[in-house]
């Protein structure tokens, strides 16, 4: 494990010293964020933003007064720009093991707090492996949220990470996390290349091992928000890479108890009030859910438990007792993240609102 982590180590702390020096697009983001999020990035300072290393955006909506955990935090980008989102009530603790960029992090508390007009920073460091995140002074069952950035793919035991990120979170909070996945297992050959490894590549978790991995820890019920295929840019790692396919998925576990294995129909339906700052006419729950504000919405019980068990509720009515079960819910079907093109219109709004 000590070697792996070295090789991480060296690889951020000091053979990349900007983005620009990547061979690959695993660790770019494409996502285009609303309005609020990319006001909020857009304040993180340069020297911050430069060590940005993600392969998603991993900020979802409705922050307001969380407690935030960032996994795998860098730099801070993603940190930084939460402790905005979150307001002076709410806080953001960043893990990262590689002191290079520690130092960037801690070096920028202090500017960022005065930048966003708070009397003191609403964030915090630590230095830890998180394959250990269980030797760390974090309190369990305390976050509302954890993100992380392209950074479980680097880890050595990542159905640890997710035990513990489990264990971290609160009842109804949620890992919303950006990472790389394979379309199978990769060879041990290529998973003790460096610059593979470093690339975000020879560490990535084969998908069907990734849903696995989530169900036992926890999550019953894992689902991808969005996803693209990744390009090889560098033609000696295309070479070494062969068939293997890539992808970028973003995807939310969200701790609930009593869960259904599948998606069952008991004859509810949601209706989305609106009032998401980015989501005002359309709610995206994940790559298969788009509800429109104002439109009877029919759930099963797992989405609808996700809506109303957490942060979310204030935002849906729910129609519906869920007294009768109707069995399997028709025309559910998870995405398949590695399609060549994965690009959606979202559903017309309805050009009005819920009075």
């Amino acid at each position: 494990m000590n070697q792996i982590q070295d090789i991480v180590k060296t690889y951020y702390g000091e053979t990349l010293s900007t983005s620009m020096d990547l061979k690959t697009d695993a660790c770019t983001t494409a996502d285009r964020p609303p309005p609020h999020v990319s006001a909020a990035l857009a304040a993180v300072h340069d020297e911050v933003a430069a060590k940005y290393y993600g392969c998603g955006l991993a900020i979802p909506t409705v922050l307001d007064g969380l407690k935030v955990l960032d996994l795998g935090c860098g730099a801070g980008r993603d940190v930084f720009a939460l402790a905005k989102l979150v307001g002076p009530e709410g806080h953001v603790t960043g893990v990262d093991m590689t002191d290079a960029q520690l130092d960037v992090a801690h070096a920028h508390e202090a500017w960022h707090a005065e930048q966003f007009g708070y009397d003191a920073p609403n964030t915090r460091f630590v230095k830890g492996y998180l394959e250990k995140l269980g030797e760390l002074d974090l309190e369990p069952g305390s976050f509302d949220l954890i993100i992380s950035n392209c950074v479980i793919n680097l880890c050595t035991d990542k159905p640890e990470v997710f035990r513990q990120a489990h264990r971290l979170l609160k009842p109804g909070g949620e890992l919303y996390f950006s990472d790389v996945y394979a379309d199978r297992r990769i060879p041990a050959d290529l998973a003790a290349d460096p610059v593979l490894y470093g690339e975000c590549l020879s560490g990535a978790l084969y998908w069907g091992d990734f849903q696995s991995i989530a169900k036992a820890a926890g999550f019953t019920d894992p689902r991808t928000v969005n996803h693209r295929r990744l390009g090889i840019i560098d033609p000696l790692l295309q070479d070494k890479l062969g068939p293997i396919r890539f992808a970028s998925v973003t995807a939310r576990l969200i701790k609930l108890d009593g869960l259904d294995s599948a998606c069952e129909d008991y004859g509810q339906a949601v209706i989305y009030k609106g009032g998401i700052p980015g989501m005002e006419q359309v709610f995206v729950l994940d790559a298969e859910h788009s509800i429109e504000a104002c439109r009877v919405f029919p759930v099963c019980g797992n989405t609808l438990a996700m809506l109303m068990d957490t942060r979310f509720a204030p935002y849906f009515d729910v129609l519906g007792d869920g007294a009768t079960h109707y069995g399997l819910f028709p025309g559910c079907a998870a995405p398949d993240v590695f399609a060549a093109s994965t690009a959606e219109e979202a559903p017309a709004s309805p050009g009005g609102c819920c009075g």
